[in-house]
């Protein structure tokens, strides 16, 4: 499992995928990134810290993820990341969080005293496919309400029963209302749901051009960043 990487192209950063405690939700249907928590505080802290000693501060911008939301990371971590914002003159700080935590997004902001971009697992802004299929859990009405919250979302394209008009209004919406977005194309992993890929070819060509934005990432693979296994 590689846990830290360092983004080169686009936002350069550095990041790092610590383990935190069980995900809030647990329930999305496509994901078993869950597999990577644990209930064993020390074991955690033992792990992050380590990870965490990579950090350079090169780009003064750190990305932080976990298998679930950065209020699940435990407190000792917490406080060693902020050391290290201090220590290696991080300024900016890219965090991921649930729908479920939106009214606690501002206690994170005023713990690490630095600006945060907070990215959250939108997957798609279709409400039934979201939360039906998905089971994501995340009941915001619009892209409204999304935005009172949270800056990044993070979209997942190529699952079969999407279509290619779903996809194009998810496009349509991030690329005209976020500064920041994260486009994940599914790859097949242990649950139930499968890929399309005949979508996935459909959505490489029409949105190409993405790949030029450089406020827009596109993961082709899991670990397009250099994290995870």
């Amino acid at each position: 499992m590689d846990r830290y990487s360092i983004i080169e192209n686009k936002n350069q950063r550095e990041i790092v995928l610590l383990k935190g405690f069980p995900c809030v939700w647990g329930k999305c249907s496509f994901c078993d990134y869950i597999d990577d928590n644990s209930k064993l505080e020390d074991e955690i802290n033992n792990i992050n810290f380590q990870v965490l000693e990579n950090i350079t501060g090169k780009y003064k911008v750190l990305e932080v993820i976990n298998s679930g939301s950065c209020f699940e990371i435990p407190k000792d971590t917490l406080l060693r990341i902020k050391e290290i914002i201090t220590e290696k003159n991080i300024e900016k700080l890219f965090l991921e969080s649930h729908w479920c935590y939106k009214n606690k997004l501002q206690e994170m902001r005023d713990f690490f005293e630095i600006p945060i971009i907070f990215k959250i697992g939108v997957e798609t802004f279709d409400y039934e496919f979201r939360n039906v299929v998905l089971n994501k859990n995340a009941r915001f009405k619009n892209v409204e309400e999304l935005k009172e919250h949270f800056d990044s979302p993070c979209m997942l394209v190529g699952i079969k029963g999407q279509t290619k008009e779903m996809i194009d209004n998810d496009m349509d919406i991030i690329l005209n209302n976020f500064n920041h977005a994260t486009i994940n194309i599914f790859v097949n992993n242990t649950t139930d749901i499968k890929r399309d890929e005949e979508l996935v070819d459909w959505f490489i060509e029409k949105y190409k051009f993405i790949d030029k934005n450089t406020d827009f990432e596109v993961l082709y693979n899991n670990t397009d960043f250099g994290v995870g296994d």
